[in-house]
């Protein structure tokens, strides 16, 4: 290349090579980023992809696009009084000195079916329950919103789907899910049997409605109820939980 000299004494050869070498360290600052997001969490990640395609109907939202409460692990769970899909009501502190498990839960979501198509959620309550703990499934989906149903719908659900809760709470108006600040479905709550929050989060590691990833992911809510129930802090007291949003109608 011949060289020319500019107005600032420059020559073109060397605005070229300068150039040259910008765009070749943005390129590696490039690399290093994409190889760095590679290590991202499978639970981060996808909480983190709200526009994902694959994800996309599936309505993962972030705890800011949410305007509710955060409960907090080892502070008291927000106390509520409601009626079940059978008519009787609960108050959260009539369970107190019990471990109550919080599922929030929606059928028409695809991460739901995926624990319960497979039996896993059911497996887990029968499980749970039968070992003293009290589980109550929470649907706030609002009406006109997916995962809407009346208390005769849900009863059929639970019955057609072999499901083991203790009771099952329509929270159509979403107050109970907004005072917990639950953000998906599944979203697990676990309370100790002093009425504090223990644990909060996913159902397990393995962020996806994939029914053949719950063999190879570690079950946050056996492990930690199992924890409470041995006396044992909860390892891994908050995960990011993931699933469709909770159908909040405002």
């Amino acid at each position: 290349m011949k060289a020319t000299k500019s107005l600032l004494g420059i020559t073109t050869t060397g605005l070229f090579l300068a150039l040259t070498a910008q765009i070749g360290a943005i390129s590696n600052a490039g690399n290093l980023l994409n190889t760095e997001n590679k290590n991202v969490s499978p639970i981060t990640h996808i909480a983190a992809s709200n526009t994902s395609p694959a994800y996309s109907s599936a309505g993962i939202q972030s705890s800011s696009e949410i305007k509710v409460a955060a409960a907090s692990v080892n502070k008291a769970a927000p106390n509520f009084v409601a009626v079940d899909t059978n008519g009787k009501t609960h108050r959260l502190t009539d369970f107190k000195g019990k471990i109550v498990v919080l599922e929030w839960t929606n059928n028409e979501c695809p991460f739901v079916r995926k624990h319960y198509g497979s039996g896993n959620m059911q497996k887990l309550q029968k499980e749970l329950t039968g070992k003293g703990a009290v589980w109550i499934s929470i649907i706030s989906s609002a009406p006109g919103m997916q995962g809407y149903v009346s208390a005769s719908q849900a009863n059929e659900l639970t019955k057609s789907r072999n499901a083991a809760p203790t009771a099952v709470i329509l929270d159509p108006e979403g107050k109970i899910g907004k005072q917990y600040g639950a953000r998906t479905t599944p979203h697990i709550f676990v309370i100790g049997t002093d009425g504090n929050i223990k644990y909060m989060g996913a159902i397990d590691s393995i962020a996806s409605p994939d029914p053949a990833d719950i063999a190879k992911a570690d079950n946050y809510v056996r492990d930690a109820v199992n924890s409470l129930i041995s006396g044992k802090p909860v390892a891994n007291s908050v995960t990011q939980p993931y699933g469709c949003s909770v159908k909040y109608g405002s």
